[in-house]
């Protein structure tokens, strides 16, 4: 166990995971079924996330013989290690300071942006039974949605491990299925108002040098 000594710290595992899942918590409250669902996914794939970072290092250990044949400078059961894109580019840095490790603070710095940025103005839509279509909704419609998906890409970037990288691309289906039975509500309880703002508002990419009123593709 002492090749994998940066590892086993299962306090520091549960810690930062209860730190971001409790962050984005602050950020999102959820308010609903579908709200709880969206945000358990990310819990889900946060917990998954520092388990390895700081528990057991599963990805690793069984990529390791392939990794070392191809590597063999490197010790991949180090802590360091973990940051794999950092090693496999072979950047002569500490890869905490690295290029990918830079932009996945980057990305997860964007989602919780957006994810502040959404929840005052849900809340209140919902608060007196509204469509929410100001602030970051005037840009696209499902900024909440594409926030966790910013800080899970993000995490990926910096810590990618087997069971996140095959999490993802499901999440982001399920996400992206969440969004259209929201529409599918949304259109049956507001109708003409709400397909007028489908037309003019994307759905998950904002064009921001779009002029109010005109029409968007989603």
């Amino acid at each position: 166990m002492s090749e994998i000594s940066g590892y086993g710290l299962w306090m520091y595992a549960a810690l930062n995971a209860a730190l971001f899942i409790f962050f984005a918590w602050s950020f999102y409250k959820p308010l609903n079924a579908r709200d709880w669902r969206s945000f358990g996914m990310y819990s889900a794939f946060v917990v998954a996330l520092f388990a390895e970072m700081y528990g057991f290092p599963l990805s690793l250990y069984f990529l390791s013989g392939w990794l070392g044949t191809r590597y063999p400078e490197v010790n991949w059961l180090s802590h360091d290690a973990g940051h794999v894109l950092e090693m496999l580019f072979g950047w002569r840095v500490n890869p905490h300071f690295g290029p990918f490790h830079i932009a996945s603070f980057v990305f997860i710095f964007g989602g919780f942006s957006l994810l502040a940025k959404a929840w005052p103005v849900l809340y209140r839509a919902q608060l007196i039974g509204q469509m929410a279509t100001s602030g970051i909704y005037a840009r696209m419609r499902h900024p909440q949605y594409v926030g966790f998906v910013l800080i899970m890409f993000g995490f990926l970037l910096q810590w990618p491990t087997l069971l996140t990288l095959a999490m993802f691309p499901v999440l982001v289906g399920v996400y992206a299925a969440l969004a259209r039975r929201e529409e599918r509500e949304c259109e049956a309880r507001f109708g003409e108002a709400f397909r007028q703002y489908r037309l003019r508002t994307p759905a998950f990419i904002p064009s921001w040098g779009q002029r109010p009123g005109k029409a968007a593709t989603p």
